[in-house]
């Protein structure tokens, strides 16, 4: 007799249990679908591969319940709040805490990290949301407006807008450049869990406990959609990468909704109880809940769901179909557009604020206890590795041959041995030294990878000299003899010689007159030299003591900062990025004040101070072009100049 085969369209991947204790949050690193963050209330943050039944790593620092945890979005850090308010982000590739920020006075309840850049967001149930900068250690932004907890935050695409979603049944919507609520939503009759913006389109959905999922045009600011028939609280949504159809997860149930019109697609009866978290990957959903102490995965095929049909929700079916919208982006509502965005303004409170000692206690009792060192090593490889091979690419889950869940095995990976590793803080990578060991037999299942750096710029750190050819040295036609070969080597030694005694003696005489106390004097000498190697010099001593920075040096380094971040010298690029952060952070408020302020009456005995913040004012704006073009550049450099944009935001008010 031939057996039939039945497709299965979801199935139960793995059961764990993930702590010691009840688990209270969880989060699927959306890049990879591959990768997992439980937080419990025994105070801890476990790091999992998805299908692996072996916890990779265990965060300690917190000292309450862990209410909410988010990863960034290459998956390399991972942040987590606390019950108490405090905010612990860790370096999962360097298996180090990174960051303790307080500030919230009650629980943490939503997280995010912001798309292109050195921040993140947080939400509380005193219901206030900060915006912090992770290199600070300070608040950059507050926003205050909803009346109780805010339940969930997500940055827009563009890194322009923050949604925020509260029990107080609304979303709000602000303005990151103006730091103020562009709109807000109140159609929704309950607490609202989620929200998450459209991947292309000037989108937004909401999912609600009054069981619905709304969708706004963030272009004309009015509901577009709603659905109905959702048969329990909506816990999670997610769009489908190209933006095609938006799944809802609610309790043991999938739908699949189109809009413009409202329809629903498809529906899933998934028995995965009250589902926590959405992510997709070699088109197929992968989906968390948890229960007590335990963690359940489940997987949906998305071959096996309708993305596409008639069945419309308040219409006729015989009715006219509108096309679909093209998932593409062929619509006439507005796409996201990608470049740089910032927050400008600056909370007082997290104004120029310097790691306390309370702080750097914080960080010292926080550790990164690897569980599982050789699936460490495999995904959180440090990436200045060179791989010899290509990255094995994640392949789908297989489906099971019976669809029991019954049969799935339930296996307990909490750590019974707690062995804090040793961590070498003083190395340029921290390494982690693991007493124990726990062998895994299993392979990876996710990698990660950076952009590369951009080829016009000569790296501070190299392996070999610039502008040498080993041809010169080692001719493969014929062999040199030892004099030939020396005279070879010795070409342009003198001329070297030459240059390096002329860098000393410049640097002797910015030293005579540095020792005289006078800083601008020893810095306008160095820049009436013409050699930015000195300027250089300089800057990196004055850098490192920003008491020492004056209204008067900025008007002499500004124009040398500009040639500093052109220059195709990373070590220069570093030291003018450096320079003009510290400038705008101590003395933008002045030279904004200044320029601002009503003019005297009588004796103008701010005229001085005037013209000086007028001339750095001009230089800035020069500079923020520059800036400007820098921050399209992919990788490190991109980045770096990406916050320098949003420092200088408030330039174009």
């Amino acid at each position: 007799m031939a057996l039939t085969s039945t497709t299965i369209t979801s199935w139960k991947l793995q059961e764990i249990v993930a702590h010691s204790s009840n688990v209270s949050s969880l989060v699927l690193g959306k890049s990879s679908g591959r990768l997992l963050a439980t937080g419990g209330e025994d105070c801890r943050v476990n790091i999992w591969a998805v299908s692996k039944p072996n916890c990779i790593m265990s965060l300690t620092g917190h000292t309450s319940p862990v209410e909410s945890i988010q990863f960034n979005s290459s998956e390399e850090r991972v942040v987590a709040g606390s019950q108490s308010g405090s905010l612990r982000l860790w370096d999962l590739e360097a298996a180090k805490i990174l960051r303790t920020l307080m500030g919230h006075k009650a629980s943490i309840c939503s997280l995010d990290f912001h798309p292109m850049g050195e921040y993140l967001a947080s939400g509380s149930v005193d219901s206030s949301i900060k915006l912090w900068d992770v290199r600070r250690k300070g608040c950059v932004f507050r926003y205050k407006g909803h009346t109780q907890a805010v339940c969930c935050l997500a940055f827009s695409p563009d890194g322009k807008w923050l949604a925020s979603a509260s029990d107080d049944s609304t979303v709000k919507l602000w303005d990151l450049i103006a730091g103020k609520m562009i709109t807000e939503f109140t159609s929704h009759t309950s607490a609202v869990n989620v929200v998450q913006f459209h991947p292309n389109e000037y989108l937004l959905a909401s999912g609600s406990a009054d069981r619905t999922v709304k969708l706004w045009d963030l272009e004309k600011f009015n509901m577009i959609g709603s659905s109905e028939g959702e048969t329990g609280v909506v816990r999670s949504i997610l769009f489908n990468p190209d933006g095609s159809c938006l799944y809802s997860g609610s309790e043991n149930t999938l739908r699949v909704f189109g809009w413009e019109p409202d329809r629903c697609f498809d529906v899933l009866h998934v028995g995965w109880g009250k589902v926590s978290d959405l992510a997709i990957s070699n088109n197929q959903m992968i989906a968390v809940s948890y229960s007590q102490n335990n963690v359940s995965w489940y997987v949906v095929d998305l071959n096996q769901v309708k993305k596409s049909g008639s069945v419309i929700q308040g219409l006729i079916e015989d009715k006219p179909i509108p096309a679909p919208t093209s998932a593409m982006g062929a619509t006439l509502r507005r796409n996201y557009e990608r470049p740089t965005t910032s927050c400008t303004r600056q909370d007082p409170e997290g104004e120029r604020r310097s790691p306390s000692s309370e702080d750097e206690k914080e960080d010292r009792e926080s550790s990164a206890e690897i569980t599982n060192p050789e699936d460490y090593k495999e995904i959180f490889q440090p990436h200045s590795v060179i791989s010899r091979t290509p990255p094995k690419r994640t392949e789908p889950f297989p489906a099971p041959l019976e669809h029991s869940f019954s049969e799935s095995l339930i296996t307990s990976s909490t750590p019974v041995q707690r062995v804090e590793p040793t961590v070498i803080a003083a190395a340029p990578r921290p390494v982690a030294v693991v007493t124990t060991s726990v062998t895994s037999p299993s392979r990876p299942v996710v990698t990660t990878t950076k952009p590369k750096p951009s080829t016009g710029i000569i790296l501070s750190t190299r392996n070999e000299p610039v502008g040498l050819i080993a041809g010169d040295f080692l001719s493969v036609t014929h062999i040199r003899s030892p004099q030939s070969a020396l005279a070879q080597i010795r070409k342009g030694h003198d001329t070297m010689c030459v240059m390096l005694t002329s860098r000393y003696k410049n640097l002797d005489t910015v030293r005579f007159v540095w020792a005289s106390g006078d800083v601008k004097t020893s810095l306008d000498s160095a820049v009436s030299m013409n050699d930015l190697s000195i300027v250089v010099d300089i800057l990196n001593i004055i850098n490192l003591k920003p008491s020492l920075w004056k209204l008067d040096l900025c008007t002499s380094i500004l124009p040398q900062i500009e040639e500093l971040l052109q220059s195709k010298y990373e070590s220069y690029v570093q030291t003018g990025c450096m320079s003009l952060k510290l400038i705008l952070k101590r003395f933008w408020p002045l030279i904004s004040d200044t320029l601002t302020a009503p003019p005297s009456v009588g004796v103008d005995i701010t005229r001085e101070g005037r013209l000086k913040c007028k001339a750095c004012y001009k230089q800035l704006k020069n500079l923020s072009n520059v800036v400007k073009n820098r921050a399209e550049q992919v990788g490190r450099h991109g980045s770096t100049f990406k916050e320098l944009q949003l420092l200088m935001a408030p330039l174009d008010y």
